[in-house]
């Protein structure tokens, strides 16, 4: 069974076209709603998907560990982590299944550098990535091009090594750093991220790399 988790945090104008376009390409789609304020979760059951939920907003990480159990209990043997922002294509998750089944991988890791169709804000690729490069590097984490993406796919395998203790941005972080430590084989994958904005704004991305160095994921 292949799985996608979408963890969502007030995301009701996107959810529900993000839940029916996975349909297409997986056999079931699971939103993790984040304590959201809106309509996320009611949008996202109409367009079909399985709600789990938090009462309170805990971060991204947290969602994406609620849905590994959840994955965990029912037996799946792939899951998908896919933002619920509408940014990632769908028309990547067959190509990229393919590739971690013929290469027996363990766990693949989307990358926005591996070809030329995202276009990168420049704040982002220029300063946040770089940096969490660096950071992942001083933890131990193996090298990857693009290790903060939001898509994965995950086997059974990786499922009972990564277990998400972070709840915030640091999880990308972590679960490299957990599936090196497992000895899990890992590969990457191009894949498109569409951005609705120009940049990301300083603020908001020195907020991500604090959370990345001060994050207690190292144990």
């Amino acid at each position: 069974m292949f799985i996608a988790l979408v963890p969502a945090y007030n995301e009701e104008p996107r959810i529900g076209s993000v839940v029916r376009n996975l349909f297409s390409h997986v056999d079931k789609v699971v939103v993790i709603d984040d304590g959201s304020s809106d309509n996320t979760a009611v949008v996202a059951k109409d367009a079909g998907a399985e709600i789990l939920t938090h009462s309170l907003n805990r971060g991204q990480g947290a969602a994406l560990e609620t849905g590994h159990e959840y994955a965990r209990n029912v037996g799946a043997t792939h899951v998908l982590h896919f933002d619920g922002d509408g940014q990632f294509s769908v028309e990547d998750i067959t190509p990229a299944l393919n590739h971690i089944k013929e290469s027996d991988a363990d766990i693949l890791f989307g990358s926005r550098f591996l070809d030329s169709r995202s276009n990168v804000p420049w704040f982002k690729r220029y300063v946040i990535l770089p940096l969490g490069r660096i950071i992942n590097r001083i933890f131990g984490a193996p090298k990857l091009s693009d290790a903060h993406n939001g898509f994965r796919i995950l086997t059974s395998r990786a499922l009972e090594h990564v277990h998400i203790t972070h709840d915030d941005m640091a999880h990308a972080s972590e679960i490299p750093i957990l599936a090196d430590r497992a000895g899990l084989s890992i590969v990457e994958y191009p894949v498109k991220v569409r951005y609705r904005e120009f940049g990301q704004g300083p603020a908001s991305g020195l907020r991500i790399v604090s959370d990345l160095l001060f994050g207690k994921f190292v144990k």
